[in-house]
């Protein structure tokens, strides 16, 4: 760009002989605001059995596919947070399993606070003590089969994940559509 304060700072600092300087300024500039963006990079996850993939957050690490490659759970240690994603067989339908899922809850005392479904998708959450959950399972396209995620953590990060929750939901698809 011609004439712009950019090329004339550039032009200056070249012939005054302090090019160097200026490019450790520019390297410092550019690795202070690429390190927020590196650290928002979200990772995915494809499951080849179920057909299933979910976008995973920032600083959660994988520990490894389950032995029957149904799913994975992703840990955030430091925070205490975690992901498990899994898909799993319909033995009746599914809404029959999303009823099942939401009585498994209730039967490890969690309390359901909110709960939101379509005949496609589910979604409900709950808390019990200082700890919130947030599920959401999703009908996959054979009709024979469904994907579910959720993600645990404590109550003091409600408002930070509202956001993580969010980009969850929108990244959970079934993938032989």
């Amino acid at each position: 760009m011609p004439g712009s304060w950019f090329c004339d700072v550039i032009a200056k600092a070249s012939c005054s002989g302090q090019i160097q300087p200026m490019r450790h300024l520019v390297v410092v500039l550019s690795l202070l605001f690429a390190t927020p963006a590196l650290a928002q990079f979200w990772g995915h996850y494809d499951n080849a059995r179920f057909g299933y993939g979910i976008d995973v957050p920032p600083g959660f690490s994988g520990n490894g596919e389950s032995d029957n490659g149904d799913g994975q759970i992703f840990y955030r240690l430091e925070a205490e947070q975690s992901l498990t994603v899994w898909g799993g067989m319909l033995l009746e339908s599914f809404e029959q399993e999303v009823a099942e899922r939401q009585a498994n809850v209730l039967a490890e005392n969690w309390s359901i606070t909110y709960q939101a479904s379509s005949p496609q998708w589910a979604s409900f959450s709950g808390q019990r003590d200082h700890r919130i959950f947030y599920t959401r399972l999703i009908a996959l396209c054979d009709g024979a089969s469904y994907a579910a995620f959720t993600l645990e953590y404590n109550i003091r990060d409600l408002s930070k994940t509202d956001a993580v929750v969010e980009g969850l939901v929108r990244s959970f698809v079934g993938e032989r559509c």
